[in-house]
């Protein structure tokens, strides 16, 4: 049009387009703004949150009405979609189930995790989970943690708990040397001990342990060990006991 001076129409035809699209300016809405907005809030602290989470909580909470494909075309846009990592097929020769407890102290599960101070030392976290409840019964912390404090837990959430039936772990050093087997002896206290490198066959607590790391540890910086531990570190009642 610019260099032969023909009309939109004859433009148009030429280039087999239609006027509408030609004369097609795109409005920004207000409202764009107000969901990308929202998305980088609800993700800003919460990593782990997919967008399912962030529809329902802004459709169900909010009480928006907004269009799912709309969220999801910005909630792209804004690259928050989440990166799902490929499942690994682990070949077993002889695959062991993993046991599904059917009443509470059944089965406990233990773990230990590590992170970092803002100093950068390193600190332990151990953890006990009911496998048949999911219900976190200890996290225990310290820049160390040998058999004896290990011990030491599991009697006092005994105390006020009760006494399980088996308690399942890895092969670590704390878990194999002589004073927690003569402990569970003492106690009547079956010893589960899962297969080397096998994680799997203690799910409930890697799993509890993941939760652990998303909505705590990745969350707060702590600048020493007492600002980890917090107020009640062995009772239930706690926010990080029931976590799980």
């Amino acid at each position: 049009m610019a260099e032969r001076g023909v009309s939109v129409r004859l433009a148009c035809e030429t280039y087999g387009i239609s006027e509408t699209c030609y004369r097609y300016l795109p409005l920004r809405s207000d409202e764009n703004s107000e969901i990308a907005g929202w998305l980088i809030r609800l993700t800003a602290n919460q990593r782990n949150r997919g967008f399912g989470l962030c529809f329902l909580f802004l459709r169900n909470v909010k009480g928006y009405r907004w269009n799912h494909k709309r969220v999801y075309r910005i909630y792209r846009e804004l690259e928050l979609n989440l990166r799902i990592k490929p499942k690994k097929h682990i070949v077993r020769e002889k695959p062991e189930p993993l046991a599904e407890p059917l009443a509470i102290n059944e089965c406990w599960s233990m773990d230990f995790m590590h992170d970092q101070l803002e100093d950068g030392r390193s600190y332990r976290l151990f953890t006990v989970l009911d496998d048949f409840s999911r219900e976190g019964l200890a996290i225990e912390v310290d820049l160390s943690l040998p058999s004896e404090r290990v011990i030491r837990a599991l009697d006092q959430i005994i105390e006020w708990r009760g006494q399980p039936r088996a308690l399942r772990f890895d092969n670590g050093p704390e878990y194999i040397n002589g004073a927690l087997s003569a402990r569970a002896r003492k106690r009547d206290i079956r010893l589960e001990y899962i297969q080397p490198g096998k994680p799997q066959q203690n799910a409930y607590i890697e799993c509890y342990n993941r939760t652990v790391r998303y909505d705590w540890l990745a969350r707060w910086l702590f600048e020493s060990i007492e600002q980890v531990h917090g107020p009640g570190r062995h009772y239930p009642q706690t926010e990080m006991a029931m976590v799980a």
